[in-house]
């Protein structure tokens, strides 16, 4: 089993930035991808964007061009840099890998002025 811990979340005002970090520990042999999602207030959780074993990122539309998906394979770490934040990236983050693992407890992302 993998456990997840997210930091890096808070409050930014629209057109700010944020960093997120994941670091992930335990089985860590199993991860093959690993992936950022969000949760919004009164939505589904969402995939956000993934990065495979090797680096290559994938984005969803409504990311693409602001957010960077990055990875550390020697820290067992996933990042994601979130630039030009909107309010409707207000969510709370979560990473996980692939496979999916239980989730963590995911880190609070808010835009607001």
């Amino acid at each position: 089993q993998v456990q997840l811990v997210e930091s890096g979340g808070g409050l930014v005002q629209p057109g700010g930035s944020l960093a997120l970090s994941c670091a992930a520990s335990g089985s860590i042999s199993s991860i093959n991808g690993m992936s950022w999602y969000r949760q919004g207030p009164g939505k589904q959780r969402e995939l956000v964007a993934i990065i495979s074993r090797v680096g290559v990122p994938q984005y969803a539309n409504s990311v693409k061009g602001r957010f960077t998906i990055s990875r550390d394979n020697a820290k067992n770490t996933v990042y994601l840099q979130m630039n030009s934040l909107k309010p409707e990236d207000t969510a709370v983050y979560y990473c996980n890998t692939v496979p999916l693992q239980a989730w963590g407890q995911g880190t609070q992302v808010t835009v607001s002025s």
